[in-house]
């Protein structure tokens, strides 16, 4: 079977996109199911051999797994290799198999953060560059992108909305419409006008003071979900988990000024939340890093 999982990671690097790394970890979590698999018929395993595996097959692997002590979140991503796999026999082998699909995936126990560290989105911008080397113009747009959100604290829909004109002459604030076409007025980072101006100065088209100000590689306004992708790319390359999307640069903006001593009133206004029982979520997390602090700290934690 060696010879078809070397042609699926040769698959996804290249047809797909992939990082090394992630193509790293499928190619473990494939033989890891070779060898379980090859042991469960007792037989060599021959490509028929996955045209015939049943839930019953799919299922004892991840019961085996959890024996093994292995973190649901690894096991998670194994089945997710497993499924592509399949999808990979099916496309191009003709070994089709339903009953992958009915197998569920294990319940990953939420963390109750879902910001990034400072690192990550740092890693971000070596990340663009070396995903759009060929097009500088979107590694500036992408990268403009990321600072915008992290750095003000935008929804997504927040940021797509801005025009040019909205940013021209590099004002110290923004004017924001937000839900509800609720106003609010944020601060902008220097960091952040320079990656914009970045952007603007080698952008090939919607230069106009009434255009959107980001703009998708054929010159239209960019979507939401072209900036979604944007994040995907970058979570796969980085290896982030999978809630970083475009919201979790939003939550990371909160998140930072939250521990960083910021009151809840002026965060509620930055973040534009109608009501403050929204933003006293984030209070959650503070607390989370409190008691973790207090419990590893203080001299009387451990009494019983």
């Amino acid at each position: 079977m060696n010879e078809y999982i070397d042609d699926f990671i040769e698959y996804i690097i290249g047809a797909r996109k992939y990082s090394h790394a992630t193509a790293d970890a499928y190619r473990t979590d494939l033989e890891d199911f070779c060898r379980f698999y090859g042991n469960f018929v007792g037989a060599e395993l021959m490509l028929d051999h996955f045209a015939h595996a049943d839930t019953l097959t799919f299922r004892s692997w991840l019961a085996d797994r959890q024996k093994r002590g292995l973190a649901f979140k690894s096991t998670a991503r194994a089945l997710s290799a497993l499924r592509g796999f399949y999808k990979y026999l099916a496309k191009y082998k003709n070994i089709k198999n339903d009953a992958i699909g009915i197998v569920s995936s294990p319940k990953i126990p939420k963390k109750l953060s879902k910001a990034l560290d400072a690192s990550d989105v740092a890693d971000m911008r070596g990340a663009i560059a070396s995903l759009d080397n060929d097009e500088p113009w979107i590694a500036a747009r992408d990268w403009a992108l990321v600072t915008l959100l992290f750095g003000c604290g935008l929804r997504i829909s927040e940021a797509l909305g801005l025009k040019n004109s909205d940013v021209a002459g590099a004002p110290s604030t923004l004017r924001i419409v937000g839900k509800g076409s609720k106003e609010r007025v944020v601060p902008v980072l220097p960091a952040v006008y320079r990656a914009i101006e970045k952007y603007v100065a080698i952008r090939p088209f919607g230069n106009e003071p009434t255009d959107n100000l980001f703009r998708s590689v054929r010159g239209l306004p960019m979507s939401a979900r072209m900036a979604e992708k944007v994040i995907e790319k970058l979570r796969y390359y980085l290896q982030l988990p999978d809630y970083v999307t475009p919201h979790a640069l939003r939550h990371t903006f909160a998140t930072a000024l939250l521990s960083d001593g910021a009151d809840l009133r002026s965060l509620q206004e930055l973040l534009g939340h109608s009501s403050l029982s929204t933003t006293q979520l984030y209070t959650k997390v503070n607390m989370a890093e409190i008691m973790n602090i207090y419990e590893h700290c203080h001299p009387r934690a451990n009494e019983n």
